[in-house]
């Protein structure tokens, strides 16, 4: 399976069927793609920002884990989103893609290069973004609805995590 972009922006596409509509209204229910769509969809519920997060911290997931919602793995109830948070804070470099670990041969000569402290504190720098990004795409994907990080606050985390990481005082703000 893979996600489309479909899969995102039902509520704002749920909405406006429904305004536009004279008292019929389309459900969204079965649009989304099996593994991103929130778990409320499957109950009944219509398509709401909410839902909307979830699809986002399940896509923010599979980027940096690089295994996908309805990979053979996640069986007997365990998810993609419990996989990692199993995994943090001390198993993140085992449940992140190896793709996003490994440096371009630029990258890796000027990382031999550098002392053995230098190069331990640039790890410990990667690891924990990579704990924050992970726990965003957590965050954003809970099961509870109402237990989900607001999406301007998860962009605000995410763009937070880049000026720590970059060593940038850019803030942005909303």
């Amino acid at each position: 399976m893979v996600a489309h972009v479909g899969d995102f922006g039902l509520a704002r596409f749920s909405s406006k069927s429904m305004n536009n509509s004279s008292g019929n209204s389309t459900s969204t229910l079965g649009r989304g793609t099996v593994g991103y769509a929130a778990p409320e969809y499957g109950m009944g519920t219509e398509a709401t920002k909410s839902g909307d997060v979830y699809s986002y911290g399940i896509l923010l997931l599979e980027m940096f884990t690089g295994k996908r919602p309805t990979d053979d793995m996640f069986k007997d109830g365990l998810t993609l989103h419990q996989f990692t948070k199993i995994a943090l804070p001390d198993h993140v470099l085992e449940v992140v893609d190896p793709l996003l670990l490994s440096g371009d041969n630029e990258e890796e000569n000027a990382s031999r290069s550098r002392s053995t402290r230098t190069a331990q504190m640039q790890e410990t720098k990667v690891k924990k973004c990579l704990i924050s990004i992970l726990r965003v795409g957590i965050c954003c994907s809970v099961e509870s609805p109402n237990d989900r990080m607001d999406i301007f606050d998860s962009a605000r985390e995410l763009h937070s995590i880049r000026d720590k990481f970059l060593g940038t005082t850019n803030q942005t703000q909303r």
